[in-house]
């Protein structure tokens, strides 16, 4: 009997977490439980960067937080697989079915202060897909648009992003890292 209520307790405290932060970019649950415990101070978190690629074409997606084209990203749940995390954020975010062909590169980013002072920092690890079948479209609302660009005919892009998706057009034998 107390499980089920314990259940309701933490999905009503998830609710009210969401209302109080809201931002147009989702936010799992375990990170929200999380934030409950220890506020806005640094969280540490696993992301993947996924680059679906087809043919000479790359999928990219706008942001709804920023406005800015990027390849899909997102945060691995606990106890998934990396790879597996990439073709489900491509999925979710795009409606893309790819398959994982390999690990591109792993690194850290920057420290990110997000506009209700929550602080994390990834450790990004970026996959090379290849499109199996979908039309891209922003399918989950964390996103305004997605599409297949030219690799010679790619929108503005911060530095960080144009370089995980060189990664993964690269397709270098080994996995970038900095040692």
């Amino acid at each position: 009997m107390a499980e089920p209520l314990a259940r309701s307790r933490i999905q009503r405290n998830l609710t009210e977490m969401r209302r109080r932060y809201s931002c147009p970019m989702a936010t799992p649950d375990f990170v929200l439980a999380l934030r409950e415990k220890i506020g806005t101070a640094p969280l540490w978190l696993s992301g993947v960067t996924a680059v679906v690629l087809r043919d000479n074409e790359v999928l990219l997606v706008r942001r709804s937080d920023n406005g800015a084209w990027t390849p899909v990203t997102g945060i691995i749940d606990p106890g998934e697989e990396p790879a597996v995390a990439a073709v489900r954020e491509t999925l979710e975010e795009a409606d893309i079915v790819a398959v994982a062909e390999r690990l591109v590169w792993v690194h850290v980013i920057d420290p990110i202060t997000y506009p209700n002072g929550d602080e994390s920092q990834y450790l990004d690890i970026v996959f090379r897909l290849r499109w199996e079948s979908g039309t891209p479209h922003p399918a989950d609302g964390e996103n305004t648009d997605a599409a297949w660009f030219p690799l010679d005919a790619l929108p503005e892009m911060d530095n960080d992003m144009r370089a995980r998706m060189q990664a993964a057009v690269d397709n270098d034998p080994e996995a970038r890292f900095v040692a």
